[in-house]
């Protein structure tokens, strides 16, 4: 019988860092801070970017151990084993080169033992024509008219990628007149709400709708492409269709099948996982048609600097390599289990959602890369929001309630700069004014002793001591334009890949979202037969079963075989 293969809870340098702990744990970052040596040390540059992590609780002998863990997972090995194309996602026998949708036009990155580097070029070309063409007016609607107006159906990684950089490009001036007279929107969720807010305003005349489903099979997407496609039919007539819709996907009998030109489908690879594919065609195109493809491959750009940063910086220059091993250092050896994402920018509204799943997808394992079930927990519980909204909502529990490390992402150049006259500061160093003094007050806290020199009463000083020493890092960016979001995205996808290397499990498939799935479908074939056919419920448990009678009753209203209703708002 072979031996089970050896876990990295199993290496003595995990053993090692398990038994620093207790040393770290008698330090309070009171005292760290004060040692300008270490904070020096722990600080990064790169490409415009200023990473400053000395307020994590750790200390320079720390930060060794956790190389000497990198070493002990092979790390280094791992990553080159990602750019060299070899299947590291092992469960579902693929590679996973997200880094080659944004490589140079001269890379060479193989799969396979094919450069797909060409394959990529191609479709971004083809997405620069086709976006051309609809932007300036040589691909127009049925009736004759300009599309100035798109909406992009998908779900999940289809979504919140590309939502998350046009959200960015909203307040950005070069992309504002890039953008002048269009619109885009995203649907996602299959609620129906969701498709009235999405169209609301809309004249199927001047729509584009852009399908992306690499199967052109998801539930939710197709269903929603289904219901806008009848939108555009009932106003234009069927055969408006293929002028009015478009396709992300590489199905393209399914494509065909549904009323869309195969010429106007934009493939993408079965090495791009869905949360890793905004730089494909899942996030270029509607990208593009809204911004123009010169903007958006500045995106692809900054994402590219930092995969090279990553693939060829030592472990103490490394951004990415940095911040995963201070996460399995707060995950795993502090006992940390949840991360706040705080972006000091409104722009970066969506940013926190988005790598609240690429995260959790990620990284919310319970088993090795082989299958072995752990023994200790992975993944981070990822939340967050722009400051200075999250100061007033839950901040409170960061400062005094249990302890969550904190990424805190300020600009140094606001998008859109507000002075006033007569102000002490403007209304950007406002902001940046909490950038800089959050990280402190979680690190410092107040002590009782403080308290008492301002004359507190005694009774609200235990309500107002903050304990302090509670880690957070602050990532600085120079400012926020397409450039730079292709960075700090790309830095965020690759941390995560990081911790999954170390933790040695496969951050790359997601069969936890596949059970709901399957059990969806048993419910929605009852609520046929029970809507149809009068049916009972039957084959659930007693609670689904009162719970979906409960349902069924309550909207019997619903007729059983109903004409087109599409919403009105």
């Amino acid at each position: 019988m072979a031996s089970s293969p050896t876990l990295i809870c199993d290496k003595e340098s995990w053993k090692d860092l398990k038994a620093h702990v207790a040393d770290i744990k008698k330090t309070h970052l009171r005292d760290l801070m004060t040692d300008s040596d270490r904070c020096k040390s722990m600080m990064v540059e790169f490409d415009g970017l200023l990473l400053d992590y000395s307020r994590q609780c750790a200390s320079l002998e720390t930060i060794n151990k956790l190389f000497k863990l990198a070493e002990a997972a092979c790390l280094k090995q791992k990553i080159n084993h990602m750019y060299n194309g070899e299947h590291i996602n092992s469960t579902e026998n693929r590679s996973v080169l997200h880094v080659a949708l944004r490589a140079s036009r001269d890379a060479v990155i193989h799969s396979d033992g094919k450069n797909v580097v060409p394959d990529v070029w191609n479709v971004l070309d083809k997405i620069r024509e086709f976006s051309e063409g609809v932007r300036n007016g040589s691909w127009i609607g049925a009736t004759g008219k300009a599309l100035k107006d798109v909406v992009a159906i998908g779900i999940g990684g289809s979504f919140l990628g590309p939502l998350v950089v046009h959200s960015a490009l909203q307040t950005d001036p070069e992309a504002i007149e890039c953008a002048r007279g269009r619109q885009l929107r995203f649907l996602a969720n299959v609620d129906p709400i969701d498709v009235a807010k999405n169209i609301a305003g809309l004249n199927p005349e001047t729509t584009m709708v852009v399908v992306i489903s690499k199967t052109f099979t998801t539930a939710e997407t197709m269903l929603n492409a289904r219901t806008l496609r009848e939108w555009i039919s009932a106003a234009l007539g069927p055969a408006a269709v293929s002028k009015h819709m478009v396709a992300v996907s590489t199905n393209l009998m399914l494509v065909e099948k549904f009323g869309i030109d195969p010429n106007n489908t934009f493939p993408f690879w079965d090495w791009v996982g869905g949360r890793y594919s905004v730089c494909s065609a899942v996030g270029v195109l509607p990208l593009s048609l809204q911004y123009g493809f010169p903007l958006v491959e500045k995106f692809l750009r900054g994402a590219s600097s930092i995969d090279l940063h990553f693939h060829s910086a030592p472990y103490d220059k490394n951004i990415p390599v940095l911040l995963g091993l201070l996460s399995i250092w707060n995950v795993s050896f502090l006992g940390y289990p949840a991360r706040a994402i705080l972006p000091y920018s409104q722009a970066l509204e969506k940013f926190a959602p988005h790598i609240q799943q690429v995260s959790m997808e990620s990284n919310g394992k319970g088993v090795s890369i082989d299958g072995e079930p752990l023994p200790f927990e992975t993944g981070e519980i990822d939340f967050g929001e722009p400051g200075t909204n999250g100061q007033h909502s839950f901040y409170q529990l960061i400062h005094q309630g249990r302890v969550i490390p904190c990424d805190f992402i300020g600009v140094v150049k606001s998008q859109q700069p507000v002075y006033l006259k007569g102000e002490v500061v403007s209304n950007h160093d406002e902001l940046m004014s909490n950038f800089f003094a959050q990280p402190d007050a979680l690190a410092y806290g107040k002590t009782p002793e403080q308290l008492q020199t301002e004359n507190v009463p005694q009774n609200l000083i235990p309500h107002k001591t903050f304990s302090g020493n509670r880690p957070s890092l602050s990532l600085l960016l120079p400012s926020l334009n397409a450039y730079n979001i292709g960075q700090l995205l790309a830095i965020y996808e690759h941390r995560i890949a990081v911790e999954g290397f170390i933790w040695g499990i496969n951050s790359f498939d997601q069969w936890g979202v596949e059970l709901g799935k399957s059990l969806a479908s048993q419910v929605r074939k009852q609520l046929n037969a029970s809507r149809t056919k009068g049916e009972p419920v039957k084959g659930f448990n007693f609670s689904t079963t009162t719970m979906l009678t409960r349902y069924l009753q309550a909207s019997s209203d619903v007729p059983s075989q109903p004409s087109t209703l599409l919403p009105k708002i």
